[in-house]
């Protein structure tokens, strides 16, 4: 007879609570496919060995189980990294603030920065002023704003197009935003290698991919070419954004930030 007690049912409990958790992280990390790839290998792995009793299968799939963290370790190394990324952030953590410290201003003063850049990304979409701007998340960027100069300044709609004009000693590298301010430009990022990358989207929208696959942070990519609006956020890339979807992305990452 199975032996099922209140212990059982709390064990059952914590784990769904931890595998929903986990997936809810992994999807907005961008590694979903992995997680239904290893539930998959899993699930498989239970009926064989455990249900079904298959001794051949049971054996291979028991080697594999052995040795599949370091394989997936090897094979998704960008991709476990954004995971990791996510899961230790600050924010994921700061509803324990939040409990003790409530302020009711946070979202207005959060919100300030929000149209000062939407407003210079339509000027510069208009004039085809090519630009790059990342936002810092809970994933510091001190690293990469250390690569160009240090500014430290409010945003202002005309100080981030006059960062771009075309004749300006910083309009090649990247801006980025970090606590309200800008704090550096002419910055420096990694460049993705990813093959999804349409070939027709140049420097800037691989530079913008690769700080999104590297930290949690979101890159505001205007085309030199086209002045076509493009977003890169957890590993993603999207391209020919308006200016309202453009607004409502960041009101998002600035009222999730302020959390």
């Amino acid at each position: 007879m199975l032996d099922f007690g209140i212990k059982d049912a709390i064990d059952i409990l914590i784990f769904a609570v931890l595998l929903y958790y986990i997936y809810r992280l992994m999807k907005e990390s961008g590694t979903i496919n992995i997680f239904y790839g290893v539930l998959a290998v899993i699930v498989v792995w239970v009926l064989g060995s455990e249900i079904f009793d298959l001794r051949l299968m049971g054996t291979i799939l028991d080697k594999f189980m052995a040795i599949g963290l370091l394989i997936l370790v090897i094979l998704f190394q960008e991709p476990i990294k954004r995971f990791l990324v996510v899961l230790g952030s600050q924010r994921r953590w700061r509803f324990l603030h939040n409990i003790f410290h409530h302020n009711e201003e946070v979202d207005a003063r959060a919100l300030e920065w929000v149209m000062p850049i939407v407003y210079a990304c339509m000027s510069m979409s208009k004039s085809k002023t090519g630009a790059l701007i990342v936002i810092e998340q809970s994933v510091p960027l001190d690293n990469y704003a250390a690569s160009g100069d240090m500014i430290d300044a409010n945003i202002n709609t005309r100080l981030i197009e006059n960062i771009f004009f075309k004749n300006s000693p910083l309009h090649d590298g990247a801006m980025i935003v970090a606590h309200n301010r800008i704090v550096a430009a002419g910055c420096i990022l990694p460049v993705s290698h990813d093959s999804d990358v349409p070939r027709t989207l140049g420097l800037r929208h691989r530079s913008a991919l690769g700080i999104a696959q590297a930290t949690d942070a979101l890159a505001i990519v205007v085309s030199e070419e086209t002045g076509n609006i493009s977003v890169a956020h957890r590993g993603k890339l999207s391209t020919r954004l308006s200016s309202t979807e453009l607004e409502h992305r960041l009101n998002a990452i600035a009222i999730m930030s302020a959390k």
